[in-house]
């Protein structure tokens, strides 16, 4: 079987390659060899597929669905192996090789439980999506192992802050709003609540239907860090829908206060985030050309 990448993989991956990276021209052959090494039999490609990794339905050698995850190093995937594991299936999908298995030729491969992954809580109404979500992610929220390696939140959001004052000073337009987003976070990392093993990435789309639980978190780029974080994230779901609603500001903070109260978190702390991550996220689409997602979610953390 041809293993060709799907086109929103190519385009993801290609917004922030860096130069040199030829990962994507080695991944047919990447898939091939995982696919023999582990006898499974591939049933297709899963699309439209993700931004940052290779997904394909497989089954083992026993007959038992699986799914066979591809991605490059700089989608850490060894660590969402390790936060897997971790989480041992409570709250996410299942690793199926130990740790130890997954090394040994086989960086950035991860064979998983087979969810139904055209299933996601994306599907339900609205305020059922929100309420489902917030419950997986409340069980991913553990102490972090021993001697880990995971990136923490001051860490990974300190690379960020560089390159939003940077796209800052290309577009001062922008320059408030990073102003009270880097403001915003100097003041959240002088004392965290709690340092807690997240998934770093959580949203709708993230929580899919399975057999062996109702809904299953997927996809983690871990983080040690604040609960708050982690939620807000979901915070901005679906936004291209906020912004077009004439309530949209007020549904907005709304939407901060219920999951605040909902999942026990400080809704400053939470409003916090979410207008860090939201102008981060607008800044960095700005900076690829993806001027109509920076535009919402720059409208979208302005009424933060």
């Amino acid at each position: 079987m041809a293993f060709e990448p799907p086109r929103r993989l190519v385009r993801a991956l290609g917004e922030t390659a860096p130069e040199g990276d030829d990962w994507l021209e080695k991944l047919p052959g990447l898939a091939r060899e995982a696919v023999e090494r582990r006898e499974l039999t591939v049933e297709r490609v899963q699309l439209p597929g993700g931004r940052s990794s290779l997904v394909v339905l497989v089954r083992r050698a026993d007959g038992t669905p699986a799914v066979l995850k591809l991605a490059p190093p700089r989608a850490r995937p060894e660590s969402e192996r390790v936060a897997l594991a971790h989480w041992g299936g409570r709250g996410a999908v299942q690793l199926l090789e130990p740790v130890s298995e997954g090394a040994g030729g086989s960086e950035g491969v991860l064979l998983l439980e087979r969810l139904h992954p055209d299933v996601s809580v994306r599907t339900l109404p609205e305020a059922k999506a929100l309420l489902e979500a917030a419950g997986t992610l409340r069980r991913l929220w553990v102490d972090p192992p021993e001697g880990h390696v995971f990136e923490t939140v001051a860490e990974r959001t300190g690379r960020q802050a560089k390159a939003m004052r940077a796209g800052a000073d290309a577009a001062p337009e922008v320059a408030p709003l990073v102003d009270a987003a880097l403001s915003a976070r100097e003041e959240l990392l002088d004392s965290p609540p709690e340092h807690r093993l997240l998934h770093g990435t959580f949203r709708q789309s993230k929580v899919l239907s399975g057999d062996r639980m109702p809904w299953l978190a997927v996809g983690p780029d871990p983080v040690v860090g604040e609960h708050a974080f982690d939620l807000a994230r979901l915070v901005r779901d679906r936004v291209e829908d906020l912004i077009a609603q004439p309530s949209g500001a007020t549904t907005t903070r709304r939407r901060v206060r219920r999951l605040a109260e909902s999942l026990e978190v400080d809704r400053d702390r939470l409003r916090g985030w979410t207008l860090f991550r939201a102008v981060e996220s607008g800044v960095r689409a700005r900076r690829v050309g993806r001027e109509r997602d920076a535009e919402l979610l720059l409208e979208f953390a302005s009424w933060l």
